[in-house]
């Protein structure tokens, strides 16, 4: 009589049987239904939920605004050529009154009118300019009133203009000196020029803008199958999204596929990465948003090239030597061939055959 082993034993023979020919596997026993909601604080913003950015940090190399509204010269101030003095005088002629713009001329020299001539000013602060002043016309008229301000310095150089962040974080205001801005936002950058200026402005009156936002960006990296990537720096205005990132550069290339994902950098000391992965079809076929993402600076969008055409150039670049040199070889062939040919021709000429 046969003995015939139990069922159990011949299906445990099987599950070691299969489980050999397909080697080593690990079971994952994780249920995805059970992770916990993303906290709300921690979902990327996205088109119809965007944030608004941080307060803008000053870097190199963004273009700054500056304009003083106020440059007058701090007390006391000396007298130069050329400089414009505002004069009042209560108590002149009739017919000859000083109340205007004066220029110091190139001797030093205040010319108050042919009735009363010149005074030497160059050198004077505004306060003993206006004694001379008051004694000169002393000598013409009775007790005359004199006001004078300085209305406009020659040797004090405009400083209103656009101002490069320069690679040390610094701008130059040329002959006010220079004035570290980097990290700053526009009104600790307003306190700080401000605070600068008064050493050699009386109270001066700022105004700091952004003229170009140069220091933020995202990169949108295009996989080239095979051929190089193709990176392009774009800079952040604050309402950037996949779909704007990608109609920079005019679509999807013939050589991209529709994967594409948002590489988020984190701190060099987390130790992670945050990877967002982009539904294109649902974006730019549905009008999906929950993938079109909002772009924050230093992000990678990715677009990964398609395979079949990476495949394809990977193989004309194996196989391109080699029929280059196969042809050399067909060629250099033929053309012995044809020596050889030639040669044979010739000599049954010769011999009258």
């Amino acid at each position: 009589m046969r003995y015939h082993p139990p069922f159990g034993w011949t299906w445990q023979m099987a599950v070691l049987v299969l489980l050999a020919l397909a080697g080593c596997r690990s079971l994952d026993f994780y249920d995805p239904a059970a992770e916990a909601p993303v906290p709300e604080p921690l979902i990327p913003p996205r088109e119809k939920n965007m944030v608004s950015l941080p307060a803008y940090r000053i870097e190199p190399p963004d273009l700054l605004q500056i304009e003083v509204l106020k440059l007058v010269p701090k007390p006391p101030y000396r007298a130069q050529t050329y400089d414009a003095l505002q004069i009042q005088v209560i108590g002149t002629l009739l017919d000859q009154p000083i109340d205007g713009y004066y220029m110091v001329e190139a001797e030093g020299m205040l010319n108050l009118g042919a009735a009363y001539g010149k005074v030497r000013v160059a050198g004077l602060t505004i306060d003993e300019i206006t004694q001379a002043v008051t004694e000169h016309l002393s000598q013409v008229l009775r007790s005359p009133e004199v006001s004078v301000q300085l209305a406009r310095a020659s040797g004090m150089q405009p400083i209103s203009g656009t101002y490069l962040v320069a690679p040390d974080g610094t701008v130059n205001l040329r002959q006010y000196g220079t004035v570290h801005v980097a990290g700053r936002t526009v009104e600790e950058v307003h306190e700080i020029l401000a605070r600068h200026l008064t050493q050699f402005l009386d109270a001066p009156d700022v105004s700091v803008d952004v003229a170009a936002y140069n220091s933020k960006v995202y990169y949108l990296i295009t996989q080239g199958a095979g051929m190089g990537d193709n990176v392009r720096r774009l800079p952040i205005t604050g309402n950037d999204t996949v779909l704007d990132a990608v109609s920079q550069v005019g679509g999807l290339s013939q050589v991209s596929s529709k994967k594409i994902w948002i590489a988020r950098p984190a701190p060099g000391t987390a130790g992670c990465e945050q990877i967002l992965p982009v539904d294109w079809n649902a974006v730019a076929q549905g009008g999906s948003t929950a993938t079109n993402y909002q772009l924050l600076p230093g992000d990678r969008l990715f677009i990964e090239e398609d395979g079949v055409i990476a495949l394809s150039n990977w193989l004309g670049n194996v196989t391109g030597p080699l029929q280059r040199i196969g042809g050399v070889l067909s060629l250099t062939t033929s053309s012995v061939r044809g020596f050889q040919t030639l040669g044979r021709g010739y000599n049954q000429n010769r011999g009258g055959y």
